[in-house]
């Protein structure tokens, strides 16, 4: 714009001096219009056209475009954290499951209670023995009890460290609700615990416990006869491949000549000593080998009784791959109580005399998973347990030994969506010799998230 400005002045100066010059240098007299004077309007003229046709251009330039307007403030999602009690740097962790099973069985003396947890899982101790006229055919049941939740917490420390939490829960081991309407039950408390460092507080797996072993199974647990599986509170101190803990205590004790009377024990919560653990792990890209041991201390107290023994047993276990396949296995001696098989064989005997006796015996077992296609897989397992029970004495009703083998087929149209059949065979026998079946199928649903 201010060119043009600056060449309409230009122009008004030229056409000005040129009016000026021509009426001072013209005498009055020659006033009259010759051919220079007509030449000289003409160029006015022409300039005065000129001098139009750059106002009409300026009056139509378009006006400067106005400055866009500063985006408004992003708003925040949330105004505050979703915990306020939280330290800053916390991140969270939600992750589990939901699983629905459909179990058919079949034992061979009498039918597994309504009411016995050995009709949503594997129980070797709940396989009826010695009354095959009681045999009623094959029972159905249908749950989503194994359905499982987890939330955990993760805080970042300024030196670097991190301070972890998690609580985690399912739907099993409890008798409230019933399948007449509503299928509802009571959840039930898994783990809950915090690490910080090197250091583990709180209820987890037992440390005693190898849970990288565990084959994949329909089944809750899998190879329940010849594995470890304890969840309880302790005290843990990790570094390296080392673990060493210091557990909740408990003893179940089987008295002196129950009269016949199966599965009678006493539970004992006396004593003051915790239960120690030790493990150390070598591991690698063809798999792992673990080496565990339990000290622990037996106790009874009563008004007439005041014993305790201490007892200890070992366990072996590992995994070995071989391509996408792999073998786990594991293999435990000493007193394996009710850290083996869900308590199948109690820790301790009570004599005739009120002494307390440690109950020793052997477990283990070995699954093989083959990848038939990368959504289709299978996992083969045997599982066994056997104990030592001469110093029972009179009670020949004490249970002695299970085995039982699995094979199961998985298919994973998409990934965490597993749909799966699992059939198992079982035994139990009692020291007296009586035993007795189980049959099942398991058909499952489970996607994870």
């Amino acid at each position: 714009m201010r060119t043009h400005n600056s060449r309409n002045a230009t122009l008004r100066k030229i056409v000005a001096v040129t009016l000026t010059a021509a009426m001072v240098g013209m005498p009055a007299a020659a006033w009259s219009q010759t051919a220079k004077e007509q030449e000289l309007e003409a160029r006015i003229a022409e300039l005065e056209k000129l001098v139009q046709q750059l106002a009409a251009e300026k009056k139509a330039a378009p006006a400067p475009a106005a400055a866009p307007a500063a985006a408004p403030a992003a708003k925040p999602i949330q105004a505050s954290t979703i915990t306020p009690n939280a330290a800053p740097g916390t991140t969270f962790v939600v992750t589990g499951f939901v699983k629905a099973d459909a179990i058919w069985t079949n034992t061979s003396d009498g039918e597994l209670a309504d009411s016995s947890i050995g009709r949503d899982f594997y129980v070797p101790s709940t396989i009826p023995i010695g009354n095959q006229a009681a045999d009623e055919g094959t029972d159905l049941n249908a749950h989503i009890k194994q359905s499982r939740f987890n939330f955990g917490t993760d805080t970042v420390l300024e030196g670097g460290g991190k301070v972890s939490t998690r609580f985690e829960i399912d739907f099993f081991g409890r008798a409230d609700g019933d399948q007449r309407i509503s299928n509802g039950y009571d959840p039930v408390i898994r783990h809950a615990y915090v690490t910080w460092g090197n250091w583990l507080v709180g209820q987890t797996w037992s440390n005693f416990m190898d849970v990288a072993t565990l084959p994949e199974a329909v089944d809750f647990i899998g190879p329940t006869d010849g594995t470890t599986f304890v969840r309880q509170p302790q005290v843990r101190y990790t570094t390296g491949g080392l673990s060493v803990s210091a557990e909740n205590r408990e003893t179940t004790i089987l008295p002196y000549d129950v009269a016949g009377v199966a599965g009678a024990r006493i539970v004992s919560d006396d004593g003051y000593a915790p239960d120690l653990t030790a493990r150390y792990a070598w591991k690698g890209d063809w798999g792992h080998v673990a080496l565990a041991g339990l000290l622990r201390e037996l106790t009874h107290e009563t008004a007439t009784i005041d014993d305790s023994t201490w007892a200890g047993s070992l366990s072996l276990s590992g995994k070995f791959n071989f391509g996408k396949d792999d073998i786990r296995w594991m293999a435990l001696y000493g007193n394996l109580g009710r850290y083996v098989g869900l308590n199948f064989a109690t820790d301790a005997v009570l004599d005739a005399n009120g002494n307390l006796d440690s109950l020793d015996g052997y477990a283990g077992f070995i699954a093989y998973r083959h990848m038939w296609t990368a959504k289709l897989r299978s996992t083969f397992t045997y599982s066994l347990q056997e104990y030592d029970n001469e110093s029972i004495l009179g009670n020949s009703v004490a249970n002695k030994s299970s085995s039982s083998w699995n094979v199961n087929l998985f298919y994973s149209p998409i990934p965490k969506l597993d749909i799966g059949a699992e059939y198992r065979q079982a035994t139990a026998e009692r020291e007296n010799g009586d035993d007795g079946d189980l049959d099942r199928l398991q058909l499952t649903t489970k996607y994870s998230f």
